[in-house]
């Protein structure tokens, strides 16, 4: 079954606009979208301190096939984030050494796949932002196809090429590409809201009294 891509027309964004968001953890902005956009918890990276944030190119594949993938490499610009719909199968590795190389080669900012991948020691020396679902040594196989450019569900999260996604220790979040001006400016109040709360937490003022929980009822 050949590979099939959809035209890509998304806006770009600039240095200068994905900037602030590399400072806005995925909890924040999940919190202002009523909890939501946020991929399953399985989705996790593959050592800890790694991040990512870019824009988001999407590949959904068959189970245990990364012929789409492999071509996506190419395909994509600097800092974006390849994004893969692998039906969060973990008995076949969909990423590996060879792609991760050839990414890096490309400046690709990193991977998020529901799914699993392998060579992860390799990975971890490389220094390349990896999330995943699981790690498994089987390989993968080609020729079944795949998806490139549509718009995905990424461990039961909606992702589109053109959103951004941000992952840090949490896991991962999706801002919808038309949303991320608005949100950017509540992430930010949000982030000092919760300063102003740690602060007042060191002089003494527990968080839960700015909560207005009121008294607790004796049970008799």
């Amino acid at each position: 079954m050949p590979i099939q891509r959809y035209r890509p027309n998304y806006a770009k964004l600039t240095g200068d606009q994905l900037a602030p968001w590399r400072n806005v953890p995925p909890a924040i902005v999940s919190d202002m979208m009523n909890r939501t956009q946020v991929m399953d918890g399985r989705i996790k990276p593959i050592q800890d301190g790694i991040s990512v944030c870019g824009q988001a190119r999407t590949v959904d594949v068959m189970v245990g096939d990364n012929g789409a993938p492999h071509m996506l490499i190419g395909l994509m610009e600097p800092g974006e984030i390849m994004v893969i719909n692998a039906g969060g199968f973990l008995g076949t590795a969909v990423w590996g050494g060879i792609m991760t190389r050839a990414a890096m080669q490309r400046e690709i900012g990193g991977i998020v796949v529901d799914g699993a991948v392998r060579d992860v020691a390799e990975i971890r020396e490389l220094g390349f932002p990896v999330f995943t679902a699981g790690i498994v040594p089987a390989g993968p196989h080609k020729g079944y196809g795949g998806i490139i450019d549509g718009t995905i569900s990424c461990a039961g999260c909606p992702v589109k090429s053109g959103d951004i996604v941000i992952g840090d220790d949490d896991g991962v979040a999706v801002v919808p590409l038309e949303r991320q001006e608005n949100l950017l400016v509540k992430s930010q109040e949000k982030m000092a809201q919760e300063n102003e709360t740690n602060a007042d937490t060191a002089k003494g003022a527990l968080p839960g009294d700015r909560l207005g929980l009121g008294e607790a009822e004796w049970l008799e």
